[in-house]
């Protein structure tokens, strides 16, 4: 008999910033999913929420259809989805990246290829994350932070805080990827607009300290409690910095691969990315972003990412391929991971006998 193939729920959409990044990522691992191994079951969220099911789901996404239902076809919280055996989510961003997806994947009971609850959030998270790693000792540039609230009550005392940061500064929605409400401010007076920016994001806004003349480097990691990294790219963005266009739209940035860096900064950066994904408590995979400077060669953490992209430019991809592993056994492995990290879940205890009937 045939061995019966594994059901992939590939996710993808959303009501995110990074709802078109999302289409073009889940089409491309649908393209190189092994259809001799997995039956693929594309399900797609339009940017109001409503998740489509079949064939015809990307197709709409892509045209901006709108589409009546006559029921819900979302995932539902309970355990018990025959339906599909493991979710592969494509989602970039909030409700996709942040742990809210990963929650209710959790509720039900169903395997997913991405980091889990609390590696998400944290991992989303870049005020928290930076503060976990000053905590463990991994360099990442300065920074400050505040709330929309506190700037509306407070932006000069705010503004004349960061100016102990020094300029330029990065100027960021703390919950946001692909670049998306980031400024690069070179000059005191546009501080202020960078900031009304980022809040059209997010309500927390992290300011960091640039880095002069930064190499950008990123690594890929793969695995669950003994993760494993990558070789090094680097980042040569066709604009000022990394940002949406530089990473999407314009085509003009490059990668050079392997980075052009010596034994001892790369094993540096090996090393850090691997404790980052263990304190963050990450799993199955995520991008490590580094700044090193190129004045010297002092290495900084940036972020990470837990939901990579998977278009055909993306880092996380090219950088295992250029490894030996190939786009396709990239994925087999990623869903191998999944179902390990979904098996070890599900053989913890989730109740307890007390010794009496306290609760009657």
């Amino acid at each position: 008999m045939p061995k019966k193939k594994i059901r992939i729920g590939v996710l993808f959409g959303g009501r995110s910033a990074e709802h078109e990044v999302s289409l073009v990522s889940a089409e491309s691992v649908m393209k190189n999913l092994d259809r001799g191994k997995y039956e693929v079951i594309p399900i797609g969220i339009d940017k109001f929420g409503r998740w489509l099911r079949g064939r015809k789901a990307m197709q709409i996404l892509k045209a901006g259809k709108n589409f009546k239902l006559r029921k819900s076809q979302a995932i539902l919280p309970e355990p018990g989805n025959k339906k599909i055996d493991v979710v592969f989510s494509l989602i970039h961003g909030t409700f996709g990246e942040d742990g809210a997806l990963q929650g209710l994947l959790e509720l039900a009971d169903l395997p997913y290829v991405s980091a889990g609850v609390l590696g998400s959030a944290v991992g989303m998270d870049k005020i928290i994350q930076k503060q976990i790693y000053q905590a463990v000792g991994i360099p990442t540039p300065q920074f400050d932070y505040f709330t929309a609230g506190e700037f509306k009550e407070s932006s000069h005392f705010i503004l004349r805080r960061l100016k102990k940061l020094g300029l330029p500064v990065f100027v960021k929605p703390a919950n946001a990827g692909s670049s998306i409400g980031i400024t690069k401010v070179k000059q005191g007076i546009n501080l202020q607009s960078a900031i009304r920016l980022a809040l059209k994001y997010d309500r927390r806004i992290i300011v960091e300290k640039a880095i002069p003349r930064p190499m950008e480097i990123e690594v890929s990691i793969l695995g669950n409690d003994n993760p494993r990294t990558s070789i090094l790219g680097q980042i040569v963005p066709s604009n000022e910095f990394y940002d949406y266009d530089a990473k999407y739209v314009d085509g003009k940035s490059k990668s050079i691969i392997p980075a052009r860096l010596s034994p001892v900064v790369t094993k540096t950066i090996q090393d850090l990315a691997i404790k980052a994904y263990q304190a963050l408590d990450l799993a199955v995979m995520a991008r490590v972003d580094f700044l090193v400077s190129s004045d010297d060669q002092k290495v900084y953490l940036n972020e990470v990412n837990t939901i990579p992209g998977f278009v055909s430019i993306s880092m996380y991809p090219k950088l295992w391929s250029a490894s030996g592993l190939p786009y396709s056994r990239l994925l087999d492995e990623l869903i191998r991971l999944s179902l390990i990290r979904y098996k070890t879940r599900s053989s913890l205890l989730a109740s307890y006998k007390p010794k009496a009937k306290w609760y009657l």
